[in-house]
């Protein structure tokens, strides 16, 4: 496993080289932006898009406020699970990072000397970008295109072939997916737990407790202490 993509004549490689080359006829502030946003900055606006995501579903606080914040805390721990996943897989590959196995890259991160296959930024990003997809479509596909220029960000950067990235988004996205109606049918009666809670219950809706009680407060008839219109009417004839 370990001779993945060895020789030059290999079309990975041969793409590995396209996208890297791009690097060295880029400027020296440009390499630098790529690597920021390659190692840190798109992962961090994946999450923030679902934080963003959560923020707008708490503070509608409907019905479905706990179904829907289910379905974003999926979102992380599909990333997390994705990864652990995939430490079994890269040490049973065990394929060198491209720049140990192919001369005249320009790589713009040192200290990469773990296994390539498969590209933990890649996983991680689209195992968020899915899990969100499925949550609310629109932040999903804001995400998934973030998560691809993550990946090629990857490969510009000369850490990863581009069938790292390719193997990163298949478990990201199997994870998220195929796992998420086990995560929903845990999590749900979770959120909906701690909507009911009056300490902790804005974390899934702002409205908490007393949007329940608003609701229940808007029953046709109603009076304060639960007593009906006709109840109260008997007892002003009575009097």
């Amino acid at each position: 496993m370990a001779g993945l993509a060895e020789s030059g004549s290999n079309p990975d490689v041969d793409l590995l080289y396209d996208i890297n080359g791009l690097a060295k006829d880029a400027p020296h502030w440009f390499d630098r932006v790529m690597e920021f946003v390659g190692e840190y900055g798109l992962l961090f606006a994946i999450v923030l898009l679902v934080l963003w995501c959560w923020w707008g579903v708490r503070r509608r606080g409907d019905e479905d406020a706990a179904s829907n914040v289910a379905a974003l805390v999926w979102a992380p721990l599909a990333a997390g699970v994705a990864v652990l996943v995939n430490v079994p897989i890269r040490g049973f590959v065990e394929r060198p990072r491209p720049f140990k196995s192919h001369e005249g890259l320009e790589v713009l991160v040192d200290g990469k000397n773990d296994f390539s296959f498969v590209s933990d930024h890649a996983t991680l990003c689209m195992a968020l970008a899915v899990a969100l997809f499925v949550a609310h479509r629109k932040f999903g596909i804001v995400a998934i295109v973030l998560a691809l220029l993550a990946g090629f960000a990857r490969v510009y950067m000369g850490v990863h072939y581009p069938t790292d990235v390719v193997g990163g988004f298949a478990l990201g996205t199997a994870v998220a997916l195929l796992l998420s109606p086990l995560a929903m049918a845990l999590l749900t009666p979770l959120t909906r737990a701690i909507e009911r809670s009056p300490r902790v219950g804005w974390l899934v809706s702002a409205r908490g407790r007393d949007g329940a009680a608003g609701r229940e407060a808007v029953i046709p008839g109603a009076r304060k202490g639960g007593e009906s219109a006709e109840a109260s009417g008997e007892r002003d004839l009575a009097a």
